[in-house]
């Protein structure tokens, strides 16, 4: 078995085989599998193994416009990603490296172990990424160039000498990069033949992009940059489990019947749940619970099931309340739902 690095030339070679025709433009070929790359970077913990599960799509296009449309449309759709797993990414000018092309951004978050220097506005930080009202199909030229015209650049690309901004404004920190999309136009199609015939017949030479998250890699970035000394922060987003449920105690009858009906109501409603129902202390437990770092935790115990009540705590906020076990379906219902857009 081979593990590729990337795949620009399988991919334009499927396309120069099986569409010949403009009226099959634009396309977007997505490819995820596993890659593997001996890269010089630092590896520590869950940090950038050689073999890693990778998202990569590559579009092809009629023309310069349609390839940055497409372009354009990955900026965005990957601002909005990242935004959703609670990672603040900013996109940064980059080298294009052995991939090629003459246009290449790489989308970094910020954190202290991070494997390279980024310098980046300050004004980026305060930055919202588009909504749900974002029309993909719409010029997002205007988008772009908002966040593009602060400046932002990995190390090596940044030069102190002409960097315009100096100062407080000027942010020096370490970063992760989480994503990298290239517009690199003909250097694929051309020597590989991705040509199709055009309105007038003519032979269109095809432009190309192509965009990746390395999506397990992207796992340990966001334990990178979502921790505190109790052990992970995970997102919403992104995590392995939405709730994290804790029978305080495991041979009290009422205690696992209300606990086994929650789990069973949790998982019908499509809600990822870990149950830990070992016989271990309590400290023990949510200890464990924290260090995973499960976003909910519902705590049942014997004190909480006598005045019909259990605990939630939200382990980003450390906030702690109660609910009525009677009012569990409702905040099910909306950690479901919340699961589920």
């Amino acid at each position: 078995m081979l593990y590729g690095p990337t795949a620009e030339e399988v991919i334009t070679d499927i396309v120069a085989n099986e569409i010949t025709s403009y009226r099959d433009l634009p396309k977007n070929l997505y490819n995820i599998q596993w890659k593997f790359r001996d890269e010089v970077r630092p590896r520590f913990g869950v940090m950038r193994g050689r073999e890693f599960l990778m998202k990569d799509n590559y579009s092809f296009d009629l023309d310069y416009e349609g390839a940055r449309h497409s372009y354009n449309k990955m900026f965005v759709a990957y601002l909005r990603t990242y935004a959703r797993m609670g990672l603040k990414a900013i996109p940064m000018a980059a080298d294009t490296g052995p991939i090629g092309g003459d246009l290449s951004h790489e989308f970094i978050i910020l954190a202290d172990t991070g494997e390279s220097a980024v310098f980046c506005d300050r004004a980026l930080l305060e930055m919202t990424p588009p909504g749900d009202d974002v029309d993909y199909d719409n010029d997002l030229q205007p988008t772009v160039d908002t966040w593009t015209a602060h400046y932002a650049a990995t190390d090596d690309k940044h030069d102190p000498g002409a960097c315009p901004i100096s100062g407080d404004r000027l942010v020096t920190a370490r970063g992760i990069e989480v994503g990298h999309i290239f517009y690199f136009g003909k250097k694929y199609s051309e020597p590989l033949g991705a040509t199709v015939q055009g309105p007038d017949g003519q032979t269109i030479t095809l432009e190309m992009g192509s965009y990746g998250i390395g999506v397990s890699r992207l796992v340990g970035a966001i334990i990178e940059a979502s921790h505190d000394d109790n052990g992970i922060v995970w997102p919403e987003y992104g995590s392995p489990w939405l709730v994290g449920l804790i029978n305080l105690k495991v041979d009290d009858g009422d205690c696992a019947d209300a606990c086994e009906k929650i789990y069973s109501d949790l998982r019908a409603a499509g809600v990822e749940t870990l149950y830990d129902d070992r016989d271990e202390r309590a400290g023990a437990k949510f200890a464990d619970m924290d260090l995973v770092g499960i976003p909910w935790q519902l705590t049942v115990g014997p004190r909480g099931i006598k005045d019909g009540k259990i605990e939630v705590k939200h382990r980003g906020t450390g906030e702690k309340s109660e609910i009525a076990l009677d009012g569990l379906a409702d905040w099910i219902a909306a950690r479901a739902s919340g699961a589920a857009s």
